[in-house]
């Protein structure tokens, strides 16, 4: 269920973080990228990398967000141990 759920986040994000990408730099040169005044000193090809994976690590967030906001309240709360060995801070089916 969690592979699921990891994919629901990782693949949208993938294709946004791509989506991206050909969008900024279809507009921005990275040998025109400055960094507190300074030129990168990163090759163009080390500026596509480092910006798609930045993208990616963006749009993953809002991906994950989204998904942890979807949970309904029972899912949430569920305990994943058995009734019989739960601790005292797991809710005990039956109990309010």
């Amino acid at each position: 269920m969690w592979t699921h759920r990891l994919m629901w986040i990782a693949w949208p994000a993938f294709l946004m973080a791509g989506l991206l990408e050909m969008l900024v730099f279809a507009l921005v040169d990275p040998q025109d990228l400055h960094w507190f005044g300074q030129p990168l000193a990163l090759s163009r090809q080390g500026v596509y990398t480092l910006a798609f994976f930045a993208f990616w690590a963006i749009t993953m967030a809002s991906s994950a967000l989204t998904t942890l906001l979807a949970l309904s309240p029972f899912e949430l709360d569920r305990c994943p141990v058995p009734a019989a060995g739960r601790p005292d801070g797991c809710r005990k089916p039956g109990c309010s």
